[in-house]
C-alpha cells in the first residue's frame, strides 16, 4: 500500500470512528432523556440538556472532516458516496440529540411522573425506537445493506404502538386529570420518540446508498376512496388510480352502505375509456383485509365520511373531495382525474409519472 493509500485509509477510519462515537452519544442521550421522563429526574434531564452541546460539536467536527476529506482526496465512486452519507448521517444524529434535549426540557415542566398507562406506552415506544436506531447505526458502521433493509422492514411493525400511544395521550387530556401543560409535554415526548424511528430509517437508506449506490426508494402509500354506495365514483376513482398511478402504492375503495352491484353507467364509461372494473364489486369497511389504520390517505368523495367511518388513526389523513355531480361518470372522471394529478404532484413532485 502506498503512502497516499495509507493516508486515505486513515482518514476514512477516522470518519468511521467519529460517526460511531457521535451515534453512541446520541443514543445515550435518548436513553437518559427517557429515564429522566420515567422517573421525573430533574438533575438527569438538566445534565442531558447540557450534554447535547457535545453532540452538536461532534456533528460540526464531522462536517469539517468531510469537507477536508473531499478537498484533500477528491474522492469518486464508493468513497464519495461514503463521505456524502457520513455528512448527512451526522446531521441526522445531531437532530436525534436535539430530540433528547426536547424531551428533557419537557421533563423540567412536568408536575408529576406520567400516569401508569403512559408510562407503559412511553417505555414500549422508546424501547422500539432505540432498538431500530441501534440497528441502523450497526448497519451503517458495517455498510451492510441487508441489515439496513431488515431494519427498514422492522420499523414498519410499530405503527400500532405509535397509534395507541397517541390515543392514550388524547384520552389523558380528555379526562382533564392533570394540567394541560403536562399533556402537551407528553405529546412532545411522543413526537420526538416517533421521529427517532423516522431518522433511523433515513440512516438505513444512507447505508444502502453507501453499500450499493441505490438511492432512497420512493415512498409508496395506501389509498382508500370512500362514498356511500361504492357503486360509482369511488369505484371509478380506484380503478383509474390503479391504472395510471400504480407506482404510487395500493388503491382500494369502500362504501358505508354498499349496493349489491356497480352502477351500469359507470361500468360502461370505464370500459369505454380502458379502465378495468370487470371484477369490481361494492365493498364495505368490514370486508377489507386491512385495518383502516393501514391506510395512509383516505379520500372522501361524499363529504360525509367523518359521520360514518371510525375515528382515523394518527397515521391516516382524510382528504375531502366531494364530487359535484355524482350521477355523471364523465363529470366525476374529469373532476377526480385533475385532483389525483395534483395530489401525485404534491406527493412525488415532478417525478410522479
Amino acid at each position: 500500500m502506498s503512502h497516499y493509500e495509507e493516508k486515505l485509509q486513515r482518514d476514512l477510519d477516522n470518519l468511521h470512528n467519529k460517526v460511531q462515537h457521535l451515534g453512541k452519544m446520541a443514543e445515550d442521550s435518548v436513553r437518559s432523556a427517557v429515564r429522566a421522563l420515567m422517573k421525573l429526574d430533574m438533575e438527569l434531564a438538566t445534565n442531558t440538556i447540557i450534554g447535547d452541546l457535545a453532540v452538536n460539536r461532534g456533528s460540526q467536527e464531522i462536517d469539517q472532516l468531510c469537507h477536508a476529506f473531499v478537498a484533500r482526496h477528491l474522492p469518486s465512486a464508493g468513497n464519495l458516496r461514503y463521505v456524502s452519507s457520513v455528512l448527512r448521517t451526522s446531521h441526522i444524529l445531531e437532530r436525534i440529540g436535539d430530540y433528547a434535549e426536547t424531551i428533557c426540557r419537557t421533563v423540567l415542566q412536568l408536575s408529576s411522573v406520567p400516569p401508569d398507562i403512559l408510562m407503559r406506552d412511553i417505555e414500549q415506544l422508546s424501547d422500539q425506537s432505540l432498538r431500530i436506531f441501534h440497528q441502523a447505526l450497526k448497519a451503517f458502521s458495517k455498510r451492510n445493506a441487508d441489515l439496513a433493509r431488515g431494519t427498514l422492514e422492522m420499523s414498519t411493525q410499530f405503527t400500532k404502538t405509535v397509534d395507541q400511544t397517541y390515543a392514550d395521550i388524547v384520552q389523558e387530556g380528555e379526562r382533564s386529570s392533570r394540567p394541560i401543560a403536562d399533556v402537551l409535554a407528553f405529546l412532545a415526548c411522543f413526537n420526538r420518540l416517533q421521529r427517532i424511528i423516522h431518522q433511523a430509517k433515513n440512516i438505513c437508506e444512507e447505508t444502502i446508498f453507501v453499500a450499493t449506490g441505490q438511492k432512497k426508494r420512493r415512498k409508496r402509500f395506501n389509498f382508500l376512496f370512500t362514498d356511500e354506495s361504492n357503486s360509482g365514483p369511488s369505484q371509478l376513482a380506484e380503478a383509474f388510480a390503479r391504472k395510471v398511478y400504480s407506482h404510487a402504492g395500493f388503491f382500494q375503495s369502500i362504501g358505508w352502505k354498499p349496493l349489491n352491484s356497480l352502477n351500469t353507467d359507470f361500468v360502461d364509461f370505464a370500459e369505454a375509456h380502458g379502465i378495468d372494473v370487470h371484477k369490481a364489486h361494492p365493498k364495505s369497511l368490514e370486508s377489507l383485509d386491512e385495518d383502516l389504520s393501514d391506510f395512509n390517505i383516505v379520500i372522501d368523495l361524499s363529504g360525509e365520511a367523518r359521520n360514518y367511518l371510525p375515528r382515523l388513526s394518527y397515521h391516516t389523513i382524510l382528504l375531502q373531495w366531494p364530487v359535484t355531480d355524482a350521477h355523471s361518470p364523465e363529470a366525476v372522471f374529469n373532476q377526480l382525474s385533475n385532483l389525483l394529478e395534483d395530489l401525485m404532484l404534491r406527493l412525488f413532485g415532478n417525478d410522479h409519472e
